[in-house]
């Protein structure tokens, strides 16, 4: 059951840094789970553990984490998608 709660805190983290960046997760649900998931470790590395934690997730450092991940993402996705139209 844990490794549902995982997916879903995955997900709406993903959600919510996409909303806050403006900016579309590729993928879609996946990707929002991907991005809340690797979010939440990079936040946890960067940030520590501090705020609410809902399942294993610390919420804010889960969500600055995936806010900068999105971040690099599309910074390489617009790089990369550039170079293919020269």
């Amino acid at each position: 059951m844990s490794f549902l709660w995982m997916l879903i805190v995955g997900g709406i983290i993903g959600w919510l840094a996409g909303l806050i960046m403006g900016r579309d997760i590729p993928g879609g649900v996946i990707g929002n789970i991907i991005a809340g998931i690797i979010g939440s470790w990079l936040g946890g590395v960067l940030l520590g553990s501090w705020g609410p934690k809902v399942s294993d997730f610390y919420f804010f450092p889960s969500l600055i984490g995936a806010v900068v991940l999105i971040f690099i993402v599309s910074l390489i996705l617009r790089s990369t998608s550039g170079r293919s139209r020269s």
